[in-house]
């Protein structure tokens, strides 16, 4: 906890002595100018941001900053991905080393106000569970009472960790690490008995383990963890471009445009459909970007469903269920503001 306040408080003043320039910056034009969008995000998190043999990262949150490049340069592959340590990330994007975070990061209070940030969206909502070694005999984080846990630094996990077993009267012992590399090495040599983080993120580090079958994740799920890009403060049309990113790819789910049919999509007379892919109004000159923006998303990325599917769903190795993901129409907490 104490580096969650460290970091919290450090990051803090780095934004007091750069606001007053990040207030004048135009994060778009910078980008148009440069020619690549910057995205700061996993080293290394299967489903998130990984990347490939060829060293193509690819990802839900990888989609997401292609879709961002996609509609402001009709080009999903203009991305230079920087991979971020969970203490690094946020100094690195109060700097200016990046446009923005698609991270798998917690969206907070503290983080929302304190930091100097804007969280553009959710574009997954998790929550923070525990994995053990079946050989252990457990099946509750109630049982835990005395164990030794993996943790990475400089997230929001270590404080609901503290919360978890100070509220449940348990004692543990936290062995902390700077990643989450680190930290998923340190459990499977035996440096703890327990490996905490949020639950897509226990799924997907069990693939990296030796033998995965031999590992289970208990059914308790402790925190909300309400997962999405984001921002600096000072620069609101750049908010506006990355929430509408991802609002874009939610709404062409809901109106069933795809990556498989958004050229026939052109032709549709759905006058929702129509503002959508840009063939009346012009939504994406409001941005600063042209009015073809989201049908640029959806034919190079996809919408949300295609996203999710492909890297995290039934079409991935994760097979993690829609759940809370699932669009508000079908029961999940997805919901974008209309296009109109």
């Amino acid at each position: 906890m104490n580096n969650i306040v460290t970091t919290v408080l450090a990051a803090a003043a780095l934004v007091a002595s750069a606001g007053a320039t990040s207030a004048q910056t135009n994060t778009l034009a910078q980008i148009k100018a440069r020619g690549v969008l910057n995205c700061g995000t996993s080293p290394g998190l299967a489903g998130f941001a990984m990347p490939d043999a060829q060293g193509n990262y690819k990802g839900l949150d990888v989609d997401l900053c292609r879709g961002i490049a996609a509609a402001i340069f009709n080009d999903p592959l203009k991305v230079k991905f920087v991979p971020l340590s969970s203490k690094d990330r946020f100094t690195a994007l109060q700097a200016g080393e990046v446009d923005l975070l698609s991270r798998t990061t917690t969206w907070t209070m503290s983080r929302d106000t304190s930091l100097g940030l804007n969280f553009a969206g959710v574009n997954y909502y998790d929550g923070q569970g525990f994995m053990v070694r079946k050989k252990l005999g457990v099946d509750s984080a109630l049982k835990l009472a005395g164990a030794s846990v993996c943790v990475a630094q400089g997230t929001t996990t270590e404080l609901n960790l503290a919360d978890y077993f100070r509220s449940n009267k348990m004692k543990y012992e936290v062995v902390a690490f700077a990643g989450g590399d680190e930290t998923i090495k340190a459990y499977e040599s035996g440096r703890c008995d327990v490996f905490t983080t949020d639950s897509s993120g226990l799924y997907a580090e069990r693939l990296k383990l030796q033998v995965p079958a031999d590992h289970i994740v208990l059914p308790e799920i402790i925190s909300k963890e309400p997962l999405g890009p984001v921002v600096r403060h000072g620069d609101d049309n750049w908010f506006d471009v990355v929430k509408w990113t991802h609002n874009a790819m939610l709404n062409a789910e809901e109106l069933g445009v795809t990556q498989a049919n958004v050229e026939q999509m052109l032709k549709s007379d759905n006058p929702e459909i129509k503002r959508l892919v840009g063939t009346e109004g012009k939504f994406g000159e409001a941005i600063g970007l042209t009015n073809d923006w989201a049908y640029r998303i959806v034919k190079h990325v996809g919408n949300y469903g295609d996203v999710f599917d492909r890297n995290v769903g039934e079409g991935s190795l994760l097979k993690i269920a829609r759940g809370q993901n699932a669009l508000w129409t079908k029961g999940g907490l997805q919901y974008a503001p209309p296009i109109r």
